[in-house]
């Protein structure tokens, strides 16, 4: 019997995918039309965040056909493209259709770009016998398919992987639990084996594996504990970005060598107890003072979701230096705070001059390990020379911190590929073994089928990641709202795959026993940090996509 599985090839996925993108351009320019350029998408916030998601989604597709096509192992058979691209060119459709009308588009565009061949296509890739052949076959190999890399790309996946397996997988659950804090020897081992270093230049004792290399380790750590290994290495990241963007020479060298090796730890501070998002509108302020005849910033406010402030030997911190608040975030500055380490949920440091800084940790349902503090400085000194670019970099700490978060959203892509990896395989081998009415659960439809949608997703999140890291390499600027667009979907189907392992664990889903009840907690958290979900779609993607 002939099936659907055996009459659909890469032709049909990119038939789809190119569906998707003819769809959502034509939405697009409208957008542009109708926001102004971008300017005025606040007037039109939901169908911006429609179509900037769904432009998202064809681009993930089209990616994803890219990457099998590419895939000469292969590691990823064609019914993945085929699902996966399906699977995103619906929802596409499904996002622009309601507001066609609104978008000057009519029924006429929906039936050029969605004819009745492209509908037939849907329906056929998007069947049972797809999708549960999917599902057998990734039950079949544990959940672990990848696409091949080149050599050198394949050999970063299993190193990171072996070491994750052997020092952080075991100690996660423990970790997780107690709220503990991220073991030292965690912190060792990735300085020695040089993942701190991996966007830090050679010259300053870096790797410089470039940005894929990164995604692949940050992924793999991920997939062990996203709060005790893939973490570990973005706030490095995102501080060397910034230092790269606008730091001077010495501050480079002095810092970078330092960050490569693990000697120091990174914390970000941008976010305030009333400031999220709208960092334009940061109040924690920085002063010119002098402290026993040394140059400086007295440093005065609050901070909140501050990861790892407490064990982090500086933070980098976001701060106004021009009083006149109507100066936005060109009144914004970046200086890297020194403090000592501290291994509990609270924390105090005191100066000779009377500066204080306070920090306490504040309770979290998952993503624990490394701790978010709420923080408060009161008359603390920094010298100088640790304001970043130095007088240069007066005002340009907002432009400095958005370059760091580029490479932050885009590593948290690479966070959410493996979070929902390890919801994957948990959730193969459970499905495998547990037996119900007599059999594996394996064999039922529907579980095939939740595995197969399951694992084409996060095929299509992982190619447009990888395709953004690779952008990213060639040109940062250029490449961040791709990176944006990474971060928004893969995070979501994140969330998606480890609930939807979650409910194939059935009540065991729900008992902390069950690393999938962790991985449902984690997961939760990627949507909302390096730009909240609402936020990224509007202010920086739909932004993107709709200037003129």
């Amino acid at each position: 019997m002939t099936t659907a599985t055996d009459e659909l090839g890469l032709e049909a996925a990119e038939r789809l995918a190119r569906a998707a993108t003819e769809l959502t351009e034509a939405a697009r320019q409208r957008m542009v039309e109708l926001t102004e350029g971008g300017r005025q998408i606040d007037a039109h916030q939901v169908t911006a965040d429609r179509v900037a998601y769904a432009a998202t989604e064809a681009r993930a597709a089209s990616e994803l056909v890219a990457l099998v096509r590419g895939d000469e192992a292969p590691g990823l058979p064609v019914q993945f493209a085929v699902a996966g691209a399906a699977d995103l060119a619906k929802t596409a459709h499904d996002r622009i259709w309601p507001v066609v009308e609104q978008l000057g588009l009519g029924e006429e565009t929906l039936a050029k770009t969605y004819p009745d061949e492209v509908r037939q296509l849907l329906r056929r890739a998007l069947s049972d016998d797809l999708i549960c052949a999917l599902g057998r076959s990734v039950a079949e190999q544990g959940g672990k398919v990848f696409p091949a890399l080149d050599e050198m790309h394949d050999e970063v996946r299993r190193s990171v992987r072996q070491f994750a397996d052997k020092e952080i997988a075991p100690h996660a659950e423990h970790i997780h639990r107690h709220d503990d804090l991220v073991p030292e020897r965690f912190i060792e081992q990735i300085g020695e084996l040089g993942y701190f270093g991996m966007s830090v230049p050679e010259q300053y004792g870096g790797a410089e594996m470039g940005n894929l290399a990164m995604i692949l380790t940050t992924e793999e750590l991920s997939r062990a504990s996203l709060a005790s290994g893939g973490s570990l290495i973005t706030r490095p990241e995102i501080l060397t970005k910034a230092l790269l963007a606008g730091g001077t020479d010495e501050q480079k060298s002095t810092w970078l060598p330092k960050i490569a090796t693990g000697e120091l730890m990174v914390a970000i501070s941008v976010t305030e107890p009333n400031v999220g998002s709208d960092v334009a509108s940061v109040s924690c302020k920085a002063t010119p003072g002098e402290v026993d005849g040394k140059k400086g910033y007295l440093i005065d406010g609050a901070k909140a979701w501050c990861t790892f402030a407490g064990r982090a030997d500086v933070i980098a911190l976001l701060v106004r230096t021009n009083p006149d608040s109507s100066a936005g975030a060109k009144g914004l500055s970046l200086f890297v705070v020194p403090k000592p380490r501290f291994e509990g949920h609270e924390f105090e440091v005191k100066q000779d001059h009377g500066g204080t800084l306070v920090g306490k940790a504040d309770a979290t349902v998952g993503y624990r390990g490394m701790h978010s503090f709420t923080l408060g400085f009161e008359n603390f000194f920094v010298p100088a020379e640790n304001l970043v670019g130095l007088d240069k970099g007066q005002g340009r700490g907002f432009y400095l911190q958005m370059a760091g978060f580029a490479a932050g959203r885009l590593q948290t892509g690479g966070r959410a590929c493996g979070v929902g990896q390890a919801a994957l395989e948990v959730s193969c081998d459970y499905v495998n073994q547990r037996v119900q009415f007599k059999k594996p659960t394996i064999e039922f439809q529907l579980t095939q089928y939740k595995l197969g949608r399951m694992a084409a997703r996060l095929a299509a999140a992982r190619a447009i990641t990888y395709t953004a890291a690779r952008a990213m390499d060639e040109d940062e600027r250029v490449a961040a709202p791709l990176a944006a667009q990474a971060k928004l979907l893969s995070c979501d189907v994140a969330v998606e795959i480890t609930q939807d392992g979650q409910l194939l664990h059935g009540g065991w889903g729900y008992a902390e026993e069950y690393p999938i009840s962790r991985y449902v907690v984690d997961a939760l958290v990627l949507p909302i940090f390096e730009g909240v979900k609402p936020i990224l779609s509007l202010k920086v993607v739909a932004r993107s996509l709709f200037a003129s």
